[in-house]
């Protein structure tokens, strides 16, 4: 990853606008169903002289998820599900980020919904690095984890006629996240 030409070790911001986290699940065994939280900070730190000091850490405001449809969204966010006046955010801080392969990363972390903790590892693909039109070094990264939703007190669930179940236990979590470079020397003209 080192070789693909502008500086990226240092300190980075997601940036909300540009990013996505979301999931995926199947309805009535048959239709997925995709949902997104459209408010979330994360910072990243990268050091490529010193791999293990590199960290994520992400934090999804639970009472903005967007299912498109506001009544499963207010279900979502009812003490039958994330139970968002408990327990208002999903936060995820890494532990370890290698680099597997050429572009390919693995995070490991603990990710914790309605105060249950539990590691986890995501396969992520940086899917490259680029100066935007502001100037800003922008990179971009993105990759799947399925989890089962039930591991994290998420236990909701109703029985249909024909056998099986309205939503799935296993849930596909979506990343596609774009972090901007903080500018060294505003940062050190700060200081």
């Amino acid at each position: 990853m080192t070789d693909i030409g502008p500086e990226l070790s240092g300190d980075w911001d997601l940036d909300p606008a540009h990013t996505r986290i979301g999931f995926s699940a199947k309805h009535a065994m048959v239709a997925n169903v995709r949902g997104a939280f459209n408010e979330l900070t994360g910072t990243l730190h990268v050091d490529f002289d010193a791999p293990e000091q590199s960290t994520a850490e992400v934090v999804l405001k639970v009472a903005s998820i967007d299912t498109r449809n506001a009544q499963r969204d207010e279900h979502l966010r009812s003490a039958d599900f994330f139970d968002v006046e408990q327990w208002p955010d999903i936060t995820f801080r890494s532990s370890r980020i290698e680099e597997v392969g050429e572009h390919a990363l693995v995070v490991s972390g603990e990710l914790t919904i309605r105060d249950v903790t539990k590691p986890i590892t995501i396969p992520i693909e940086f899917t490259g690095a680029q100066v935007d039109a502001f100037g800003a070094l922008r990179a971009g990264f993105q990759g799947t984890r399925r989890i089962d939703r039930r591991e994290f007190g998420l236990e909701w669930n109703m029985a249909l006629d024909a056998g099986g179940w309205l939503v799935s236990e296993k849930i596909t979590l979506e990343f596609e996240l774009s972090a901007i470079k903080r500018d060294e020397d505003a940062a050190e003209q700060a200081a």
